[in-house]
């Protein structure tokens, strides 16, 4: 029994670690776009960030039901060895989310989760132990169709910005106000990554107590202590602030315009909050990134970094199955120990590599380290809106005049040149 309870208490602890891992990762989803365009500081931003998701925590539970109730079937699996599995699955989890977040990829920390989770599950229990109609419909269905969806939205929401705004072409600042805009639609979009993303962990935590028997299996609420530790964790990690991500959807993938920033806040929240009430345990990153690459295309004269763009898809697609592999590595080490009837000697090897390598993912990162002052350097800088020209480029037809007229500009000077060497 005090092994057992000792194990739940490592899990406890290390999904509220992942929780922290996730604030931090996800921060850029609400942030990124204001902090970019200067509507908000750095540092005035996730702390407003930081605090909404501790609000937002507490408005759902739906998505922890998911999870705790949902994706595992507590029929096939043994309450002895799965608190083990969950924490080898956690230990998954939480180095894919410190890899991405050192290569400045925002990738899911959710899909991250459920490939732990699920590699963990094949390894101790088989296929029997997953609900794969679960996984379609609330994971993967969402994974493909949410990014798309608010992207869609976005690059709607920024043409009629735009056109409804377009007596203030040639005026530099003449969209300013939608900065204003920005601070209410990015602080909707924390509260709805609390709905969501906070959920999670909740859920996870329940499934230990179920697992080891203390907590009913007919009863996948999470309790008030684990709704409140969870939230905690995550707005924590959300003040810290994942600088390296942030700069990634910040600038990496289009330059964001007071205009488009709104637009694509609104259709990050209004994806993100639809989500939550449905119970579908998305990727927010992903609905952001897809968002800030609908508006990147609704602004005429934009350029979406569409190599950045491959980059991130890369990852999205990795993340399932690589947090899944680790997580069964993990789950190998632990099931051969107590097979061998070792004990715990799996968890604690588990225990000392994980350690080890997010040391090491940590301490690579300062060898360049992204903070505050440098992940928008013309803005972070100043700590104050920019202004930016929000008239487009010329097209290739008014390039082809200028040069036109430049050319024959150059031929009057040089014949006037020659009239006066005569």
């Amino acid at each position: 029994m005090e092994t057992a309870a000792l194990i739940v208490a490592l899990v406890i602890a290390l999904a509220l670690f992942f929780d922290f891992t996730n604030g931090f990762h996800d921060t850029a989803n609400a942030m990124a776009t204001p902090i970019a365009t200067g509507a908000l500081k750095p540092k005035t931003a996730v702390a407003l960030a930081a605090v909404l998701n501790l609000v937002g925590a507490f408005l759902s539970t739906e998505v922890a039901k998911t999870i705790s109730g949902g994706m595992i079937r507590e029929d096939q699996i043994s309450g002895d060895v799965f608190p083990s599995l969950i924490f080898a699955g956690l230990i998954g989890a939480i180095t894919w989310n410190m890899l991405t977040w050192l290569l400045g990829l925002p990738s899911s920390s959710s899909h991250a989760l459920f490939g732990g989770l699920i590699g963990a599950t094949l390894v101790g229990f088989g296929a029997a132990g997953i609900d794969f109609g679960i996984v379609v419909s609330k994971v993967v269905l969402p994974a493909l169709l949410a990014p798309l969806t608010a992207g869609i939205i976005a690059f709607a929401v920024t043409k009629i910005a735009y056109a409804v705004t377009r007596r203030y072409d040639g005026k530099p600042d003449g969209r300013d106000g939608f900065r204003w805009g920005q601070i209410f639609t990015s602080s909707l979009v924390a509260l709805a990554h609390g709905t969501n993303d906070a959920q999670k962990t909740m859920g996870v935590i329940t499934l230990a107590l179920i697992a080891a028997g203390w907590q009913s299996s007919e009863h996948h609420e999470p309790q008030l202590w684990v709704v409140f530790s969870a939230a905690t964790a995550i707005a924590l990690g959300t003040y810290v602030g994942g600088w390296r991500i942030i700069r990634t959807l910040g600038k990496g993938l289009t330059d964001v315009k007071p205009a488009q920033g709104f637009a694509a806040e609104t259709s990050t929240a209004a994806t993100i909050l639809a989500s939550s009430h449905l119970g579908f345990a998305l990727s927010t990153t992903q609905v952001a990134s897809g968002s800030v690459i609908g508006s990147g295309l609704g602004r005429r004269g934009s350029e979406v970094r569409w190599r950045t763009v491959g980059r991130i898809a890369v990852g999205w697609l990795l993340t399932l199955p690589a947090a899944g592999l680790v997580g069964a590595l993990a789950a190998l080490l632990v099931v051969w120990t107590q097979n061998l009837g070792l004990g715990m000697l799996g968890v604690a090897i588990d225990a000392v590599i994980a350690a080890i390598i997010i040391v090491a993912l940590f301490l690579r990162s300062r060898r360049d380290e992204v903070h505050a002052g440098n992940a928008m350097s013309e803005v972070a800088e100043s700590g104050h809106a920019v202004k930016v020209d929000e008239n487009p480029p010329p097209t290739r037809r008014q390039q082809r005049a200028l040069a036109e007229k430049a050319r024959r500009k150059a031929q009057k000077e040089k014949a006037a040149a020659k009239g006066e060497q005569k």
